[in-house]
């Protein structure tokens, strides 16, 4: 547990980026557009944002364009290290991105819906840097791609941890109360945070601490 990485997902400003870095935060979360959920904030803000971290601070721009073309364009307005893509892509590759942004990480989320999503996760494994498992599901009408605040079934989050040659973040539904068990149950490389540390969309110190506390 004690070189698991934190990423605490859902920044808001400049000050969260600071509480959460202070806190023990290694990775940021930047949520631009999404059909649902909350955390987003403008290009702009994601850019002072990303601006201000130090540069041994990961910032993750979430983004939930699908084809290339549109995830570089995306990523120019905002200039994160990582770039979190949350739906599944559609239009080009990911060794097309890589080649355009080779320094940038590409970390992709699977959703976790069923035994479906292992053979997911270990084939597009082979060519990002690194997965995110979470409790979105892209298949209803309204797609919820991220910060649902539910567990998705750690079993399936354990294998794929197994299966798979790349650092793997745990997301959805955590908390001060679950995380212990989340992590000796899946033993993920990181974990990932939003709902579980907030309180009236706000960054809570309080809960920070706990959640911390509890690692």
């Amino acid at each position: 547990m004690r070189n698991l990485k934190v990423k605490i997902c859902c920044i808001s400003s400049v000050k969260e980026a600071q509480i959460a870095i202070a806190s023990g935060a290694s990775f940021l979360g930047l949520v631009g557009n999404m059909p649902s959920g909350p955390g987003i904030i403008s290009d702009e803000l994601i850019s002072e944002i990303a601006a201000f971290v130090p540069s041994h601070i990961e910032t993750v721009l979430l983004t939930s364009e699908t084809t290339v073309k549109n995830i570089l364009s995306h990523h120019s307005r905002v200039n994160t290290s990582a770039i979190q893509i949350v739906d599944a892509l559609t239009e080009g590759s990911y060794k097309q991105l890589k080649q355009k942004l080779p320094q940038v990480k590409i970390i992709q989320v699977i959703h976790v819906l069923n035994k479906e999503s292992i053979t997911a996760a270990i084939q597009i494994s082979k060519e990002v840097d690194m997965l995110l498992l979470d409790s979105g599901n892209p298949n209803q009408k309204i797609k919820t791609l991220g910060g649902t605040g539910n567990v998705h079934n750690w079993e399936i989050s354990k294998s794929i941890v197994e299966k798979v040659n790349i650092p793997v973040f745990l997301a959805g539904g955590l908390n001060s109360k679950n995380i212990r068990k989340a992590i000796k149950k899946v033993a993920p490389y990181g974990v990932d945070v939003c709902s579980g540390v907030r309180t009236n969309n706000e960054l809570d110190k309080h809960k920070l601490k706990s959640f911390f506390e509890a690692l």
